[in-house]
């Protein structure tokens, strides 16, 4: 066998709080590095900086298995490369119909049977008379998902999830943090679990508890029809006009057109006691709206994901 080397070996990189590599400690510095050591010095830093330039990644995932990473521990390559393809296909015209399609693979979850979810179970589910027009988004991100998998597969789970964070960004909406390793599904979640147009707030509230999402967030993640023809302000920019024109309610007015702005589930949350406090909130202060659909929508597209292991 080979001398071994008198030089003690540099002590392992440790983990901060936060996940992320620190280090060697000084001892470690003084050594004179050899070849090898000093590519895994230039790999780590590369990695460190890449880490650096996406800090809203820097968020730990508690996944219903159990399972917690940190985002030093993500493949940040990855991401960049789904962001990016994603990029060329979600322009602000398409933004409405993708962020529509997330609302609909996500929104079957139920906790009481832990099941559904975002899951990429769309695919077989496109035909149900809920999801009418939500082929033609899915045609959009077909094309980037084929540019992705000719690298690195992808789940549809994960691309429409990022897909609907860039949709909102591209609009003028906050940055959204979505942690990737989503399973797809090989079959269609159970029917009759989206929540119905026509529900009043109390069938709104409880349809959301059954899904885990409180008051607030039903209020939150309803502003995401800002977006689209549904008469909330401009369709191409998010905002917080969906609050403003709830609180105006034109469907009252006697012009015709007025009639046509929103769903029934739409003007039946301004009816509401609870939800009209968060409505008036989210119409006063955007930044407050912001933060409160980024954290709701994180936990949607994360409810009921199975990961895949690290």
């Amino acid at each position: 066998m080979p001398a071994k080397s008198r030089r003690s070996p540099p002590p392992p990189p440790v983990r901060s709080r936060a996940g992320a590599l620190e280090p060697p400690s000084s001892a470690a510095a003084d050594a004179a590095p050899s070849a090898g050591d000093a590519l895994r010095v230039s790999r780590r830093r590369r990695k460190l900086l890449s880490v650096a330039a996406l800090p809203f990644l820097l968020q730990l995932r508690d996944c219903a298995e159990g399972i917690v990473a940190s985002a030093a521990e993500l493949d940040i390559g990855e991401y960049t490369m789904i962001k990016e393809e994603v990029r060329k296909v979600v322009s602000k015209a398409k933004a409405a119909g993708v962020l529509r399609l997330v609302f609909h693979d996500a929104g079957t979850f139920e906790m009481g049977e832990n099941s559904g979810g975002m899951n990429g179970s769309i695919v077989y589910e496109l035909e149900r008379p809920e999801n009418a027009g939500l082929k033609k988004p899915m045609k959009i991100l077909e094309k980037a998902k084929g540019e992705v998998d000719a690298k690195r597969p992808v789940s549809w789970a994960d691309m429409i999830a990022m897909a609907g964070a860039e949709a909102v960004s591209v609009c003028g909406g906050p940055t959204i943090p979505v942690v990737l390793g989503r399973l797809d599904s090989m079959k269609p979640d159970p029917e009759g679990r989206l929540p119905e147009e026509t529900l009043d707030a109390f069938g709104l509230k409880q349809c959301f508890q059954r899904k885990g999402l409180s008051t607030q967030e039903l209020v939150a993640l309803s502003g995401a029809h800002t977006l689209g023809s549904k008469g909330f302000g401009s369709p191409i920019v998010f905002d917080n006009s969906y609050y403003k024109v709830l609180l105006e309610k034109p469907w009252m007015s006697s012009a015709g057109m007025s009639s046509m702005v929103g769903l029934p589930s739409d003007r039946a949350l301004v009816e509401d006691d609870e939800c009209l406090r968060w409505i008036e909130k989210y119409a006063n202060d955007q930044n407050s709206f912001f933060k409160d659909f980024k954290n709701a929508y994180v936990k949607l597209v994360n409810s009921g994901a199975r990961w895949r292991s690290l």
